[in-house]
């Protein structure tokens, strides 16, 4: 088995699918306007109106209510990264801070208020556990 992508279910694919652009610094793939994908080397970002879901019904996801999901990258220098981030209108939680179990970490949040973790590993144990 191997993860294949998250699924972010938006009111403004367009607004979203720009953020995480100029945040990754990776092209959207825009499929319609009710879809869009953020493809990384690991993972796939979904980006998706809430119109993909209505046929759900009362369970449908509800755009801009996530309160338990983080979405991660790895990313070369947390500490560059922000510097760059810095340039947008980003909600930053944080800036760059240590963590106790060894990665350097920021945390924002995209348009519809989801938390994103940019992070890089720095202590031994945390980059043990990236080797290829």
């Amino acid at each position: 088995m191997h993860f294949a992508s998250i699924r972010i279910i938006t009111d403004d694919v367009d607004r979203i699918a720009t953020f995480y652009e100029k945040a990754t610094g990776q092209p959207a793939k825009r499929s319609t306007d009710d879809f869009a994908e953020i493809i990384t080397t690991t993972g796939t970002i979904a980006l998706a109106s809430a119109r993909t879901v209505q046929g759900l019904g009362a369970q449908a996801p509800r755009p801009a209510a996530n309160r338990s999901v983080i979405i991660e990258f790895r990313v070369d220098d947390v500490d560059l990264a922000y510097e760059n981030l810095k340039q947008f209108d980003i909600d930053f939680v944080n800036e760059p801070t240590t963590q106790p179990w060894g990665n350097r970490s920021l945390l924002f949040r995209d348009p519809d208020g989801n938390l994103v973790n940019f992070f890089t590993p720095v202590t031994p144990e945390a980059l043990k556990r990236y080797e290829q």
